[in-house]
């Protein structure tokens, strides 16, 4: 997905649930950014099974030199079915699983991730079982997210769904852990970085994408990311550049 060094990071697509599984490593001890995407998380990381929830700016740690990390990305809207709670009562958290599922059930997929060839298989077969047992996630969602990744403003989500600009804030809220215009502006974002990785002057990718110019782009990036486009980019060696990964999500790297 990104251009990260192979060896610290790779990711392939779900086959049992939607979303994306990734895994990353950090080889130094550098600190680590995660940028906002509108998804949410299951992640193991070694020990215990984590969640992390829907980032409205950019989350900062610190990773143990050669510790490795294996998560579920859960594609916006997905993660309330697999969770189990509304998504804003996560937002901008990192938890352990036990906050939110039941103990023992927490427990024996943090003990089936620890024996797993592959601790991705046991994520996504969790978040699998949990969907199918639920009601699964709100098809109006998944069609506001398809329309805000492809540039819809909220009130043109409000009208194609037909559930107007309360509704569509209040379950948008639920599903996503904000509403339509921040999530809109998320993944403006997401898709400005993708093309800035890609080569794109950031002129380019600013009317692309958009922004009113390159400076509203500026703006946004370090309201997003908590840095410039050039640093995320990897066009700058300045002093708050950072290792990037997922969240376990999105990278930037």
């Amino acid at each position: 997905m990104r251009r990260e060094n192979e060896g610290m990071y790779r990711e392939r697509d779900s086959t049992a649930a939607d979303g994306v599984v990734w895994t990353g490593a950090a080889e130094n001890g550098e600190p680590h950014r995660v940028v906002p995407d509108g998804c949410m998380d299951l992640v193991w990381d070694g020990s215990r099974v984590l969640v992390a929830g829907p980032d409205t700016a950019a989350h900062f740690s610190d990773w143990e030199p050669g510790q490795v990390f294996v998560g579920l990305r859960l594609s916006p809207g997905a993660g309330p079915a697999v969770v189990g709670v509304p998504a804003d009562e996560l937002r901008d958290l990192r938890v352990p699983l036990e906050d939110v599922w039941a103990s023992g059930e927490a427990r024996r997929l943090g003990e089936q991730a620890g024996l797993a060839a592959d601790p991705g298989v046991s994520l996504e077969r969790a978040a699998a079982r949990r969907t199918a047992a639920g009601t699964g996630g709100d098809p109006a969602m998944r069609q506001a997210a398809a329309l805000l990744a492809a540039g819809a403003s909220a009130a043109d989500v409000a009208e194609e769904t037909g559930l107007g600009p309360r509704r569509l804030h209040r379950r948008s809220t639920a599903a996503f852990g904000y509403g339509p215009r921040t999530l809109g502006r998320i993944l403006r974002f997401d898709r400005a970085l993708a093309a800035a990785r890609a080569g794109t002057p950031f002129a380019e990718v600013a009317a692309a994408t958009g922004y009113a110019d390159q400076a509203h782009l500026a703006r946004e990036v370090k309201a997003l990311a908590g840095d410039p486009l050039s640093v995320l980019v990897g066009h700058s060696s300045g002093a708050n550049n950072s290792i990037q990964w997922p969240s376990g999500s999105h990278t930037t790297a």
